[in-house]
């Protein structure tokens, strides 16, 4: 390069870094897969009219009334009952996120219309209380915080990285509700090392640059410390007083922080329930931070939601809590969610582990050349003393120190306060480490005896490291005898499939998403949850808000076409099962051309250039979503004619009904209202230039009749489309 005289430059070398903005492509395996990837042969799903069966598989039968053999899905409900979905109607099934075990309902009972009618009312009651708390406190006077001053712009600017979008979209969120009249009470959530607290102290910042104190209150010492040292350092070139109250503080102390509080002399303060007390007084309280709030007590909530009258409250959680819940209660919980991994943040290098004396050692010491810290996981009390001392012997030159649930809480707090403040290298400690410390130096994790452990534990544990811009590692450590079960194989072999950045592999992160469910709604929720499944559950969230929002509610069924053509997806085109499943789901579930659009160019994609039956299911799909859109309930072909029928809310003007079928030879409408075409007429009189121009802007090969009648039914489609 130097004999060229060449110089290359990055984006960022030439544009300062606060203004790029990156357009990341998702990882098409990724985001188009997760609908029906995972969906396995015992597993259950849920059909929208029928409750919960069990996945038997895709099974391809001949229908009598029409030409050729069909794909279906096949479920089994109880007593042994079948039921075939065909593959294009697969909008009407999800996958069960829910119990472990759920019971399938009867075909043709009465359980499953019982069960959802009982999660309305319950939804009901529960989504008419959150409206009026929301009304009530949206009727509160509060403090209108002011417009973003220089020093704020100064402070955020200061920040050593590059927010991520989810983070600037949060953060507008938050100031957007401080600068209202009305008291804000928002929730943000985000995985840990996702940048909560980066967001939480710029609006803290904005809350002191109008003369407010703040308070920061946390579960536990170790996070009222952590978060103290934080906050010290961020804000040590402002003129910002900061104290931490906590048990490591003499009484002495607390008493005079307490009352330079009271005085105004403290601007911020970090504390855990203690902050809570009755002899806890501001000069001027502005705004109230809250760390994790489901792991108070009920008492302590009590407090805080007394609090949430008279100051602007923002809430954070790592529990995940879904998007489609979070859009669900817009408007009734405010709600910002932040799923962008930092720019840097790398993905956590798995490796599964035959007990090894040698292979541990080298593991820790690998992290310690580095600079690095280490947890060692061992659930055993009775045995971890043990392993601190194999782990002492292996690794004698590293300061290690041992936590678990029975050592009184001062001393395990000191405990995991001196290794925060990298007073010691190895942490030796039962999995009371899964919660809560973000610890950026610590990337590598050892787990003893890792088969041990439930899916979502494993995604817990192993999220403990891989908080900075380096490579972290977690090994998972199995017997050196080869005695693993074959369920213990198959979750450790997904632990280590799922290591990519956001995956969360799935089992797990929805197994998580359901308690973050049930801590923001309560568990009588949680157990509505199970009984119909988490997607079922929010669709009817969605529309229990909207009618107490007084929106009007239409039924979201799609169209239902039958035209007995085949409608199979070519098995040499997408030979895997599951991934034909996704495919199909994508294409059923197209809410709208756009949408279908941008599902094919991910078929395409994928798997090549779309393969003419491909042509025909997308044809299928338009012709779907078009019927849709105008309200048109089902369309049938009876020999040489089609049928067609409107719903209740059809969106077509009966007058110019009347003249399209006047103007068009084949058409006819009966007294009920059903539109009937006769396809031997239509094509004398030539089908309309829409089916011509459709057929030819195709690059795609034909698929014989069956294509040329789908865009035949999309040309009268438009046609009628015009007369609404």
């Amino acid at each position: 390069l130097r004999a060229a005289r060449l110089q290359i430059y990055a984006e960022t070398d030439l544009i300062e870094a606060e203004h790029v903005v990156r357009h990341q492509r998702r990882s098409v395996a990724r985001s188009f897969l997760s609908d029906f990837r995972d969906l396995k042969v015992g597993d259950h799903v849920v059909h929208v009219d029928h409750g919960v069966g069990e996945f038997v598989g895709l099974r391809q039968l001949t229908v009598p009334e029409s030409r050729g053999r069909h794909e279906f899905v096949e479920l089994r409900y109880a007593r042994g009952d079948k039921l075939f979905v065909p593959v294009e109607q697969l909008d009407l099934l999800q996958k069960y996120t829910g119990s472990a075990h759920p019971t399938p309902d009867r075909l043709g009972g009465t359980t499953w219309e019982k069960a959802k009618t009982r999660v309305r009312k319950s939804m009901r009651d529960m989504t008419d209380e959150l409206l009026k708390l929301y009304a009530a406190r949206q009727a509160l006077p509060g403090h209108a915080f002011g417009a973003d001053t220089h020093w704020q712009e100064e402070f955020e600017a200061a920040f050593e990285y590059e927010l991520t979008p989810d983070q600037r979209t949060a953060l507008a969120d938050i100031k957007r509700d401080m600068e209202q009249p009305s008291t804000m009470d928002r929730l943000l959530c985000g995985d840990v090392g996702y940048g909560k607290t980066e967001v939480a102290l710029r609006a803290a910042f904005k809350a002191l640059m109008d003369g407010k104190q703040v308070a920061v209150l946390t579960p536990t010492t170790v996070l009222a410390f952590q978060h103290g040292e934080t906050i010290r350092e961020r804000f040590a070139s402002f003129p910002v007083r900061v104290a931490v109250l906590s048990r490591f503080l003499g009484r002495a102390e607390q008493k005079a922080a307490l009352a330079d509080l009271e005085s105004g002399k403290v601007d911020l303060i970090v504390g855990t329930h203690r902050l809570l007390s009755k002899d806890v007084k501001f000069r001027d309280f502005g705004l109230l931070i809250v760390d994790e709030e489901q792991r108070f007590g009920v008492a302590h909530k009590e407090r805080i939601k007394q609090m949430r009258r008279h100051v602007d409250v923002l809430t954070l959680t790592a529990t995940p809590i879904p998007r489609t819940l979070n859009m669900s209660l817009a408007g009734i919980r405010d709600m910002s969610v932040i799923e962008t991994p930092p720019k840097d943040r790398m993905a956590i290098q798995t490796s599964v582990v035959r007990f090894d004396p040698q292979v541990i050692a080298r593991a820790i010491r690998t992290e310690l050349d580095r600079g690095g810290q280490v947890y060692v996981v061992h659930n055993r009390v009775e045995s971890i003393d043990s392993i601190a001392g194999l782990i002492g012997r292996l690794v004698p030159e590293a300061r290690l120190a041992v936590a678990h649930g029975q050592t009184s809480e001062i001393a395990l707090e000191k405990t995991m306060v001196a290794f925060v403040a990298h007073e010691y290298d190895i942490l030796v400690a039962t999995t009371i480490i899964e919660n809560g410390l973000d610890i950026p130096n610590v990337n590598t994790i050892v787990v003893n005896h890792a088969a041990r452990y439930g899916l979502a534990q494993l995604y817990q544990l192993r999220g403990r490291v891989g908080r900075s811009d380096r490579r972290a590692y977690a090994y998972l450590v199995v017997p050196a005898d080869n005695t693993l079960s074959p369920v213990a194989r198959q979750r450790l072999s997904a632990i280590r499939e799922f290591s990519e950045l956001g995956s969360g592999f799935r089992v797990a992160a929805l197994d998580l998403e359901i308690r973050g469910a049930g801590n923001l709604l309560g568990a009588q929720q949680s157990g509505h949850i199970e009984a119909i499944g988490f997607d079922m559950y929010v669709k009817l969230l969605e529309q229990t808000v909207r009618e107490l929002q007084g929106e009007e509610v239409r039924d979201e069924r799609r169209a239902r076409i039958s035209l007995g053509i085949d409608l199979r997806i070519d098995e040499g085109y997408v030979t895997e099962t599951d991934q034909r499943l996704a495919v199909y789901r994508k294409v059923a579930t197209a809410a709208d051309e756009p949408a279908l659009a941008a599902a094919l160019e991910e078929v395409s994609d994928r798997y090549g250039p779309l393969h003419p039956s491909l042509v025909r299911l997308a044809e299928y799909g338009r012709a779907r979503v078009r019927a849709s859109q105008l309200g048109v309930e089902a369309i049938d072909r009876e020999a040489s004619r089609l049928v067609i029928r409107f719903g209740g809310d059809a969106r077509i003007d009966p007058g110019r009904l009347v003249d399209l079928v006047r103007s068009r030879p084949g058409l006819a409408l009966t007294p009920a209202g059903v539109l009937r075409l006769d396809l031997d007429a239509a094509g004398r009189s030539g089908a309309p230039q829409a089916a011509e121009n459709r057929r030819g802007a195709r690059d795609s090969p034909a698929v014989g009749g069956d294509l040329d009648l789908l865009a035949r039914v999309n040309a009268w489609l438009d046609d009628l489309g015009d007369a609404g």
